[in-house]
């Protein structure tokens, strides 16, 4: 490891591994993991990555329209357009690193349809799209030579010095800082503020957290999706997805009374757009009485099953259930987060020499309701531009040493208290779930402030669980502050 790198990436997921691999190698770059580099909400992704692959059957328009569509026209046209017309030279570029999408007998790729989509243009590799392609990316990156990946790495801090940036990390409970030039947060998303959540254990909004620090323009955190179908596991608070493609391929939503109900909400029952699926489920729980809700795909072949979907169905299976002859059972769960570190088409942030890309960002791509599938695409395209816009202005000249010295870390005395993270959790999943309350967001708005001040001016032991409460109550006060502020607006 260097002290002073051209580009620091930090997070290890799509965006951020994609990412370090469009620098030419003669510029420094290093990839900084909070844990192992296999471990991020991209490497979860089950269903696939949409993409226009085949121009007789689709065109870009009606990828734009369903994208548009799903996102309740609120997104950024311009953003959809690259999104859509970039997106699919990004995902050949996967299969020319190795991705093992599906094929048919002929060699053409495989493409499944999901909820919002008018057509099929879902590529996957079984139902470990993410997986499949952030293993290929990660053997990608350990194989450049002007990338170092650092795992097992928490970034703490990152601190606006002249040129550049210095970048406070805790490694084996040690502070090392390095310096770069240019800074590109790729920290995933903000999953483990509810308390069940499809996320993995990373996702705890770091990135959010150091851009507002820097100053940086944040949109629209509260435009959170909830997943309709997560494995409703008792205790989990990370609950398994039961992807969208399972009811692509023919599975139906049913109530406490075996009964589908989806259609009764919206004529497209259950191929309707999450955030559609999920008030379903939810207004139908209220009707019943009951939060039992099954997905059943039994009507299927086991072939198929086990063959379309081996992944889910051995996580079921380890559940025990056994989804080839019983239905299974779901409920919505928090799952991805629209909005974030506002950046323009280049994933530039307000702040100079700082990038964000992938789901920290806002690009606008997702509107009010993220489209299935689209993602690992946003992820793909936006870290490219980035990585461009980021070797055009050292081409031009904007590079310099970045001068002074790193900022004097405190390690911290006090402990920290048990309960914060589980009261945030707990706070804002009863606050601000699928159907919102209202009437209690001003009281947990007050709270989330009540804790970040005490987390910023308490001199707390400086370890992961500091850092990722600090984390988690700056996403959750913003969260809080747009709902109370577009609330107020509303009357």
């Amino acid at each position: 490891m260097k002290n002073n790198y051209d580009v620091v990436v930090v997070g290890s997921g799509v965006a951020g591994l994609y990412g370090a691999l469009q620098f030419d190698e003669k510029y420094s770059v290093l990839v900084v993991s909070k844990r192992s580099a296999e471990l991020s909400n991209s490497s979860l992704a089950q269903g696939g990555i949409a993409a226009v692959l085949d121009k007789i059957s689709d065109n870009y328009e009606l990828h734009i329209k369903d994208t548009m569509i799903a996102g309740k026209y609120k997104n950024n046209p311009k953003a959809v357009e690259v999104l859509v017309k970039e997106g699919p030279d990004d995902v050949l570029r996967l299969k020319e690193l190795g991705v093992d999408f599906d094929t048919d007998n002929d060699g053409e790729l495989l493409k499944t349809l999901e909820a919002g989509h008018s057509r099929n243009r879902i590529v996957h590799h079984k139902d470990f799209t993410g997986k499949a392609v952030t293993d290929k990316l990660i053997d990608a990156v350990k194989n450049r030579k002007n990338i170092d990946l650092l795992e097992n790495t928490l970034v703490f801090s990152v601190d606006k010095a002249e040129n550049g940036f210095f970048i406070g990390m805790l490694k084996d409970d040690e502070i090392i800082s390095v310096s770069c030039s240019y800074c590109l947060l790729a920290t995933g998303g903000i999953g483990r503020v509810y308390k069940y959540t499809t996320n993995s254990a990373i996702a705890t909004g770091d990135g959010i957290a150091f851009a507002r620090k820097l100053g940086a323009k944040l949109m629209h955190l509260d435009r959170i999706q909830f997943h309709p179908t997560a494995f409703a596991a008792e205790k989990d608070r990370e609950r398994f997805l039961i992807s969208e493609a399972v009811r692509g391929e023919g599975a139906v939503l049913l109530n406490c009374f075996g009964e589908r109900f989806a259609h009764n909400y919206d004529e497209r029952g259950e191929l309707a757009p999450r955030d559609v699926v999920s008030e379903a489920i939810i207004r139908e729980s209220l009707r019943t009485n009951s939060e039992d809700f099954y997905l059943d795909i039994t009507h299927k072949s086991p072939e198929f099953i086990t063959e379309r979907f081996p992944m889910i169905y051995q996580k079921c299976l380890d559940e025990g259930i056994d989804i080839t002859k019983q239905r299974i059972p779901v409920f919505p769960c928090q799952h991805y987060l629209m909005g974030g570190i506002d950046v323009n088409l280049d994933a530039r942030t307000s702040v100079d020499r700082l990038y964000a890309a992938g789901e920290c960002a806002h690009t606008g791509v997702h509107g009010a309701n993220r489209l299935a599938s689209n993602s690992l695409l946003e992820g793909l395209v936006f870290s490219r531009r980035a990585a461009a816009d980021i070797m055009k202005n050292i081409e031009n000249g904007n590079q310099g040493t970045v001068k002074g010295n790193p900022p004097a870390y405190n390690k911290g005395t006090v402990p920290l208290p048990k309960g914060i993270r589980t009261e945030i959790r707990t706070t804002l999943q009863d606050t601000y779930f699928v159907i919102k309350k209202p009437e209690k967001f001003e009281e947990s708005f007050s709270r989330f402030n009540q804790i970040l001040n005490d987390l910023e001016n308490t001199d707390y032991i400086l370890n992961s669980d500091y850092v990722e409460a600090k984390s988690l109550a700056t996403a959750a006060q913003e969260i809080m502050l747009e709902v109370t502020i577009k609330n107020q607006e509303d009357y």
